[in-house]
């Protein structure tokens, strides 16, 4: 028996997903991830635009003032994404002139910076460490 099936629960079988982000600073959003972070768009409207992170991921930004879900001004988001060499890209992101933190280690087996897009939202970019592979410790009731 599955665990969701033991748990009650229903099996979700994804095929993609896509985040959207509902922005008042949508221009100058849209230019960060567009130009910055030279992301690829698959989708375009005059007030949305939806790029690829990787084969199934996809992250899109809308206009709050044409959608009818609000900016959270950045509050309570971060997007994590996991890369294969964290040091190139910090020095890439550091020679665009993008403010970043210094790489770190994390407490999930893991090497980690962070920056901001112009929104505020949070990104947390991360890689596995090579000795011991990235786990998420288990909550303890």
């Amino acid at each position: 028996m599955t665990e969701s099936k033991k748990r009650g629960g229903v099996p979700v079988k994804l095929l993609t997903s896509n985040t959207i982000l509902y922005c008042q600073k949508w221009n100058q959003t849209v230019y960060f991830y567009r130009k910055l972070l030279a992301l690829p768009v698959l989708y375009e409207t005059d007030w949305f635009v939806e790029f690829e992170l990787n084969s199934v991921s996809r992250l899109s930004i809308a206009d709050e003032n044409r959608a009818s879900v609000k900016s959270n001004n950045g509050a309570g988001i971060t997007l994590a994404l996991e890369v294969a060499d964290i040091e190139t890209l910090w020095e890439q992101m550091r020679n665009a002139k993008l403010n970043l933190t210094a790489i770190r280690a994390h407490p999930w087996n893991a090497r980690v910076f962070y920056f901001f897009d112009p929104e505020g939202h949070r990104i947390e970019v991360w890689q596995k460490r090579a000795d011991t592979p990235a786990t998420i410790p288990k909550k303890t009731d």
